[in-house]
């Protein structure tokens, strides 16, 4: 396997590769297919999780356990392509690589072996990159090292590569001004772009897309929902709701330097008055009959992955259970300012894929925090919301009273 630097390149020695990108952080990983000129042909060779398949280019979910990555398949590759750029983004709005060092890894995508890796060096501002190429040079495929950054993030990158942008729209003039605004053309139609290419204006947040009859939320019907604090998503797919078994992941870091953390994630079970049913921690790992079940304390926070799952059977919450408060308490009494990383993920217990991803951007100097909640409606759907509240508790039982303020 090669150890790569930016600009140096390898021949591919298989016809199908994946371009995996790994970091501490979630990333969001993309391929965008370019002619000689280093422009797309339309908007449909933008390849990424709304928009997963192409010519010979394929996008390929890790399901939150692993990195996701870009397929090339070289025979497939239509003539007049002669480049598929990788990107990757953190999937957290507005971070950065700022502390973030994600590593490429090109692979045999029939066999996993690793062909290369590829760490860009001295990443700061930048909020996207280019991270590998795989290109046509006189009959041969090949992969380039690039690690370019992009402080405006994956707009930056797909403007230069010809992608449309729909910019947010203009205010409308005040009605009182004594002349009219020229008429603007019709906006065109644009392909699925990823939200974090064109945000919102921030004082119209975005309308959901393809939400069900009924109801102008979030649902699970686009795939994997990423949520900002107090957004919320309806755990519906497909018209349906969700009531099969879930796992919710927390997990955490040390901070920078910082010593471990012995942090602990619970479940507070309450009841359509808010009255508290029971608690499920790493002191009663079961409750509501085994509906909810806890995999157990994490003592350090070290490692990948979630630190400790709680196991959520939707479809066997007794009658009287409506809504569930997800919380982690510092046990030792280290400060959440000592935390790095810290999110919740809700995940298909059958599949493994994330539907659900919360991760925590900011900190308080606090012993407590409530990360989610799941609120059964009269419909029988569960919806869950990002929270992100800090209280000052050690440990579960104290926050019992603020979570079932905060239902």
């Amino acid at each position: 396997m090669t150890a790569m630097t930016p600009g140096s390149n390898i021949p591919l020695s298989a016809a199908r590769v994946a371009v995996d990108v790994a970091a501490p952080v979630r990333l969001d990983v993309s391929g965008l297919l370019l002619t000689a000129d280093g422009k797309v042909r339309s908007d449909d060779d933008f390849i990424f999780y709304n928009q997963p398949s192409g010519p010979g280019v394929t996008y390929r979910s890790g399901g939150g356990s692993a990195p996701d990555a870009i397929v090339v398949d070289t025979a497939a590759v239509p003539p007049g392509i002669e480049k598929i750029v990788v990107t990757a983004s953190p999937d957290a709005a507005g971070q950065t690589f700022q502390g973030v060092e994600p590593t490429a890894t090109v692979r045999n995508a029939d066999d996993g072996s690793a062909l290369a890796t590829f760490t860009p060096p001295q990443l700061g501002s930048e909020t996207a990159l280019v991270v590998i190429e795989i290109y046509l040079r006189n009959g041969a495929w090949k992969a380039r090292a690039v690690g370019q950054g992009y402080a405006n993030g994956l707009a930056g990158i797909a403007t230069d590569f010809g992608v449309s942008v729909e910019e947010p729209a203009a205010a409308a003039p005040a009605p009182a001004a004594p002349v009219a605004p020229p008429v603007a053309p019709p906006a065109p139609v644009a392909a699925p772009v990823d939200p974090r290419i064109a945000p919102p204006a921030p004082a119209a947040p975005p309308a959901p897309p393809a939400p069900p009859a009924g109801s102008g939320k979030i649902n699970l019907d686009k795939g994997r929902i990423s949520l900002q604090k107090n957004q919320t998503v309806s755990l519906v797919k497909g018209g349906r709701p969700l009531l099969s078994q879930v796992k919710m992941g927390l997990g955490w870091e040390p901070a920078f330097r910082g010593k471990d953390i012995d942090l602990d994630a619970s479940v507070i079970a309450f009841g359509p008055d808010r009255g508290h049913l029971d608690s499920c921690y790493f002191g009663k790992l079961s409750i509501l009959n085994g509906a909810i079940k806890h995999s157990g304390d994490n003592l350090t926070g070290e490692g990948a992955g979630d630190d400790e799952v709680i196991v959520v059977d939707l479809g066997r919450i007794p009658a009287e259970a409506t809504g569930l408060v997800f919380t982690v308490n510092s046990f030792t009494g280290q400060k959440f300012t000592e935390v790095a990383k810290a999110y919740c993920r809700l995940i298909d217990a059958a599949t493994g894929e994330e539907l659900v991803r919360f991760d925590l951007t900011g900190a308080e100097p606090q012993t407590g925090v409530m990360m989610a909640k799941l609120i059964k409606q009269f419909s029988g759907e569960w919806e869950m919301t990002a929270m992100g509240e800090f209280v000052k508790s050690r440990t579960v039982r104290g926050m019992v009273k603020p979570a079932a303020k905060a239902l």
